[in-house]
């Protein structure tokens, strides 16, 4: 008896993003993502520390999210469910921790300021000058500084650091061996020495710390602040038709599909759908980018989040909650800003090391300086273990990249492009070979047919008609759509059809009423031997002279009937292309269409590099062999077939108003179907690199020049020893700098 064999197919991978709490620099996004990559069955991680998220793919067999949740808690930080809830609960967390920051900085700066007075201006002292610097200083430092010593515990618990444990570690030290000053001050007297005291610097450090946390948040704020905006579109309640004519109002959530939706002036829109009775002007700025309202009457497509004008219509839902645009949006947004560059990988091993490597070289400087046989030795060593703790700031290296990307692709929402990851940003001012698709994106992307050729006298005119209306009825090309729409209005009744075959990048092929017919390119035609006469020909070519496409009606013995279809370019096109050819980019046609319309159509785009009558997989081909010539190519389409050449190229760009297989196969997608959006890509690309460098020239060079400088390398030539108050001014000052300059990107002209 033979036993069947049992296949089981194991679950899919999860790709699902969370909220972590507990993250106070980019060394905790580092550890954060480190643990996770250890943890069995998770394939990939990202971790953005300005983002405060993790996105994760993981094998859910394998591993939970309760499993993903325990190995975070083991180093001290927390990773919340993918639930809106949580998000919620996480952003009201983070504004009280904002609340608290701040009136922590307010209150440090308040006792701060009486010990700086006393340890800069009194230096003699006064009768208990140092018993009320150790009061109002360990005030400063243990209560509202409490949180750099917890958080440092957390992670020596765990074996790890970050800037915190950097904090308190030089914070600490200064303070214990200030007390120890002030409490026993005949220990260093009996030895000749003067008991020296740092609570200023130690107080001061935490004041100014603080008060960069709390301007480095403010700021981080900012770099989300069009991800929020566009959160913000949807409405929170809807009044829907139910009950025959009855109008209830419910939260948007509850909306289902096929409810009609009665929208009002100057109101958002709440869900996809159709326009279903009524017409009005709605504004879809928030998502196109284009700021010309646009007419919508019966059957228009409408979008959550964009705003009706002055009209009222119904509105019949068709995609709700997680299904609509603007929700594709939101989660293409997030995904992306989480995302990292190549260049961000380089850095994140470099903060992953960072701080164990500060720690040695204040260690280091402090055994040169006691071993240096200079007078007070002891209180120059320790001056510099503690300098160069506190100056060091592996912040402003983690916060370089993801700020940039964070408010570039916020940038690039308000813009109608839709960046799907950070590498594409990267990528994208690199090109210099766009390669453009014709239909749909050179040109209008709705075609019509104008009428009918027939080839020779005497034939059944409705039967063909009837013929081609049921084989385009059930063929997915963009042209079909023209001939359908044609014939429809002649109100032609569809044949029915046994078979039906459809060639790719030729045509289609049934059998209606015992017979087969052809309908498709030239090439077709030639493919199954389908005799051409010489006079339809010369009809074919002059049609494809005035850049229409000729499409071809056969039998399997005669050639029946030519459909010169036209699809004028648009015309922002020609303009689109001189501009591309001013940033010295090269710009290629590729289509599938026939020689001579894709000829008359690349002359009005002034387009000199025209390739036609190439098939789906030969784009993809086309795109490899430019990329083999050392080219970086930018693929720009809308169709299902460009899909497989968006996705061989460097950046692929998809055209809003094509495809979901297009867009899902692209890096970024324009929302208004304009060409000259691509141009508005790479200067977003160029901006973006541009700042990225310029945040991580400063980042380096900070830390390059000013870790030495806290070690004490001056001071053979000039005498001068940082003072520990101002390298914590210095270093709250260098993660600030590095979050404003990357706002600077919102201001940028495109």
């Amino acid at each position: 008896m033979e036993t069947a064999e049992i296949k089981t197919t194991a679950p899919a991978a999860l790709k699902s993003t969370f909220p972590l709490g507990g993250m106070t620099c980019a060394s905790c996004a580092v550890s954060v993502e480190s643990i996770l990559k250890a943890q069995p069955g998770v394939l990939e991680v990202n971790v953005s520390y300005p983002n405060r998220s993790a996105e994760v793919t993981y094998e859910p067999n394998l591993i939970t999210v309760k499993g993903l949740q325990k190995a975070v808690s083991q180093i001290g930080y927390e990773l919340l469910p993918d639930t809106e809830q949580a998000a919620a609960d996480l952003e009201a967390s983070e504004r009280k921790h904002y609340q608290e920051i701040k009136t922590r900085t307010i209150a440090a700066f308040i006792l701060t300021l009486p010990v700086v007075v006393i340890g800069m201006f009194f230096h003699h002292g006064f009768p208990g000058s140092n018993l009320i610097m150790l009061v109002l200083t360990g005030l400063v430092i243990f209560w509202f500084g409490r949180d750099f010593f917890s958080n440092a515990l957390k992670k020596a618990r765990h074996l790890s650091a970050n800037m915190d444990t950097l904090v308190a570690l030089s914070t600490g030290v200064a303070f214990l061996f200030s007390a120890f000053n002030t409490l026993y001050p005949q220990y260093m007297l009996s030895r000749g020495l003067t008991p020296q005291v740092y609570f200023e610097s130690a107080a001061a450090i935490i004041a100014f710390i603080l008060a960069g946390k709390l301007m480095e948040e403010r700021a981080r704020a900012g770099t989300s602040a069009a991800l929020k905006k566009l959160i913000g579109l949807q409405p929170k309640t809807v009044r829907v038709l139910r009950d025959g004519e009855a109008e209830i109002e419910i939260p948007v959530s509850q909306v289902q599909p096929q409810d009609r939706i009665r929208i009002r002036p100057g109101e958002k829109i709440p869900v996809d759908g159709v326009v279903h009775l009524g017409e009005s002007y709605v504004d879809e700025s928030m998502i196109t980018g284009e700021p010309v309202a646009q007419l919508k009457k019966d059957g228009a497509k409408v979008f959550a989040g964009t705003l009706n004008q002055k009209g009222s219509f119904e509105l019949l839902a068709q995609k709700t909650g997680n299904q609509t645009l603007l929700a594709q949006i939101i989660r293409t947004v997030q995904q992306a800003q989480a995302s990292k560059p190549p260049v961000q990988k380089l850095v994140d091993k470099i903060a992953g090391i960072f701080v164990p490597a500060v720690i040695l070289i204040a260690l280091l400087s402090f055994a040169a300086w006691y071993i240096s046989g200079v007078e007070n030795n002891l209180t120059y060593a320790l001056q510099a273990l503690i300098t160069v703790l506190i100056i060091a700031c592996p912040c402003a290296l983690g916060l370089a990249t993801p700020t940039a990307i964070m408010v570039a692709v916020g940038k690039g929402a308000e813009n109608g492009i839709l960046i799907r990851d950070a590498q594409s940003l990267e990528t994208a001012h690199r090109a210099d070979v766009i390669v453009l698709d014709k239909t749909g994106t050179l040109t209008q992307g709705r075609p019509e047919a104008e009428n009918i050729i027939w080839a020779q006298p005497g034939l059944d005119q409705e039967k063909i008609k009837s013929t081609v209306l049921a084989m385009e009825l059930q063929s997915e090309h963009p042209l079909a759509d023209a001939i359908i729409r044609k014939l429809q209005a002649e109100a032609v009744t569809p044949a029915v059809t046994q078979q039906f075959e459809s060639i790719t990048g030729r045509g289609v092929r049934a059998q209606i009423g015992g017979e087969t017919f052809f309908i498709g390119s030239r090439h077709l035609m030639h493919d199954f031997n389908i005799s051409l006469p010489a006079a339809q020909q010369k009809i074919a070519e002059a049609q494809a002279e005035q850049a229409k496409t000729v499409i071809y009606v056969s039998n399997e013995q005669n050639l029946l009937a030519l459909i010169p279809v036209t699809d004028p370019i648009k015309e922002t096109s020609a303009d689109a292309v001189k501009a591309l050819h001013a940033m010295h980019l090269q710009v290629h046609l590729l289509t599938g269409d026939n020689q001579q319309t894709a000829q008359s159509i690349a002359r009005q785009a002034h387009i000199t590099h025209v390739v036609a009558e190439v098939l789906p997989a030969a784009k993809a081909a086309y795109v490899q062999d430019l990329q083999a010539q050392g080219h970086v190519v930018a693929m720009v389409g809308d169709g299902i077939n460009d899909s497989p050449a968006l996705a061989q190229a460097d950046v692929g760009l998809a055209m809003g108003q094509g495809t979901d297989i297009a867009m899902e196969s692209a890096d970024m997608t324009l929302m208004q179907s304009d060409l000259r959006h691509i141009i508005t890509a790479i200067r977003l690309s160029h901006a973006t690199v541009r700042t990225i460098r310029q945040n991580l020239f400063w980042a380096f060079i900070y830390n390059l020049i000013g870790i030495p400088i806290a070690a004490g390398v001056l001071y053979p030539f000039f005498g001068f020893l940082l003072n520990p108050m101002l390298a914590g001014a210095a270093m709250a000052l260098s993660s600030v700098s590095v979050v404003a300059n990357s706002l600077r990107l919102r201001n940028v002209k495109l």
